[in-house]
This record gives structure tokens, sequence and C-alpha cells, in this order.
């Protein structure tokens, strides 16, 4: 069977992950005015962390990015497959996790658009469980790097 993801690839997908993972957790909190409030943004070059707009933006794209690789990620686990790899249940979990995070975001994109039918109780909870699937995601993702669980078997 032809395979789409290449020994060749998985470096540069782990790098483009990578990239998007740190953009979107700075560019996440930068939505939180923890930047401005704690005079981070004072320190040259870093004023644009202030920046909501900036930020709002930098995020949708690390969002795009990050999509873009689950969804190379995911039609080569099925062109496969799944028979080159298995997920270990730490990578499940991870997996799952970042599921839930888009799935959560693209909610809060809709939200964001103007007209959005969601109740003003709806919106407190999409972002509530947003930030909490941050928090599993981060706590989730240094106990694999401390115990060195991969993602594939």
């Amino acid at each position: 069977m032809n395979q789409v993801h290449t020994k060749t690839s998985a470096p540069i997908v782990r790098s483009l992950y990578g990239i998007s993972m740190f953009f979107l957790g700075l560019t996440g909190f930068a939505q939180m005015p923890i930047f401005k409030r704690y005079y981070i943004a004072d320190i040259p070059g870093l004023g644009w962390l202030a920046q909501f707009y900036t930020t709002h933006y930098m995020h949708y794209l690390g969002a795009v990015l990050l999509i873009g690789l689950a969804a190379y990620v995911l039609l080569d686990y099925l062109a496969a497959g799944g028979r080159r790899r298995r997920l270990t249940a730490s990578g499940f979990a991870r997996a799952a996790t970042i599921g839930a995070l888009i799935v959560s975001g693209v909610f809060l994109v809709v939200r964001n658009r103007s007209g959005a039918p969601f109740h003003p109780d709806f919106i407190i909870f999409l972002d509530l469980f947003h930030l909490g699937l941050v928090m599993v995601f981060i706590v989730t993702s240094i106990y694999c790097a401390l115990l060195k669980k991969a993602w594939l078997r």
C-alpha cells in the first residue's frame, strides 16, 4: 500500500506541530490580558502580545495549521488502514483532547461571528470548557514528556 506519511515527512509534521502548539499557547494566553497586566508586553519586542486583535488572528492562524496537521495525520492513518501504526493509550488521550479542543474552538469561532445564536450561559461554558481542555492537554503533555510516553506503538 502506498504510504502518504513517509519517514521524511515525520520530522516536518513534528516541527509544525510544535510550532503550532507554541503559538496557540502563547496567543491563547494573550487573549486573557496577562501579558499586559504583568508587564511582559513592556519587554522590548513583546508589545504585540498586548494587542488583542493581533494575538486573536495569530491564534486563528495557529488553529488553521493545527487543523491542517490533524487532517493530514488522520487521513494518513486512514489511508494506511491503521495497520502500520497503533495509538498508545497516552496517544489516544492526547488525540482526543486535541480533537475536543478543535471542536470547542470551532464553536468559539462561530460565537465570535455577529448574530451568533448561542445563549450567554453557553458562551461562558464554551470559554471555560476550552480553557479547561487546554489545562488538561498541558498536564497530559507534561506527564507524557516526563515519562517518555509515545503517541504510537
